[in-house]
């Protein structure tokens, strides 16, 4: 494993950096606070303790939204940090919305990549139902290795005002969540967005985070060529290609929608 983990310095002023962000972020959009969607997971977890930080609990209003393929653990996990860090939340089932709109396509019944597309983005529309109507902002849980291969929906998670940990490594999510104190099944809990029934991050890519973010960092981020990322990560030629054309697929999703020029 290449190791991507801050010094204990780096740490304070990654911490420091990131809580300044989501201060400064709601402050410059006049608004009340932030809406911030609650998944069970490392990157929501660590966004949820970070924005607490950063705007005080009364500050952050979480939303838990179950879906059909959702597990029970990861909702309850997702109570469990809105409960500890002592935020107010909603618990919405999203199934009965995303249903409506399945019947209003049949033919997409069956297609997991839609449909699981579909939730995220019924998920992003309720994000920001609650954060019109109450002023605030809608805060994204988006991470560097997740950005930078496209793996996310877009205008679903990725339809956001902000990604505070948009900048950190996978790896570096983990480090930073042990030093602010989540507890360490949160912080070390399998991956997943459970866009459909046993659904796994690393499955889904075909590839471990750790790999992925070295790649990333001494390739894609780095100097390092195709052969020199492939001997120094200890993985073949042909991964590094692959996460390469992750990177250069998914441009799009990284940028606004284009437009012809004029």
């Amino acid at each position: 494993m290449i190791d991507l983990r801050f010094s204990e310095e780096e740490l304070d002023t990654v911490y420091d950096r990131i809580t300044g962000f989501i201060a400064d972020t709601v402050a410059e959009a006049g608004a009340d606070g932030a809406v911030l969607g609650l998944s069970g997971g490392i990157d929501s977890t660590l966004t949820a303790y970070l924005a607490v930080d950063a705007l005080g609990s009364e500050n952050l209003h979480g939303l838990v939204l179950p879906g059909e393929v959702s597990s029970e653990g990861n909702m309850s996990d997702a109570e469990r940090v809105a409960r500890d860090l002592e935020i107010g939340y909603d618990v919405i089932e999203i199934n009965p919305i995303v249903e409506t709109f399945v019947s209003a396509l049949p033919e997409v019944e069956g297609d997991h990549v839609a449909v699981g597309n579909a939730r995220a983005r019924t998920r992003a529309v309720l994000n920001y139902l609650l954060a019109n109507h109450e002023n605030r902002v809608v805060l994204g849980t988006g991470n560097r290795a997740e950005a930078a291969v496209g793996y996310f929906t877009k205008y679903g998670d990725g339809g956001v005002d902000c990604h505070p940990i948009g900048n950190l490594y996978k790896q570096q999510v983990r480090h930073l969540a042990h030093h602010l104190g989540v507890p360490e099944d949160l912080a070390e809990k399998t991956p997943t967005a459970e866009l459909w029934e046993d659904q796994t991050d690393e499955g889904e890519l075909g590839i471990d985070y750790d790999t992925l973010d070295a790649v990333l960092a001494l390739h894609v981020d780095g100097p390092l060529s195709v052969a020199a990322t492939s001997r120094v990560v200890g993985c073949e030629e042909d991964v590094v290609r692959d996460v390469d054309s992750l990177y250069e697929r998914s441009a799009h999703k990284r940028t606004v929608p284009p437009a012809p020029e004029r």
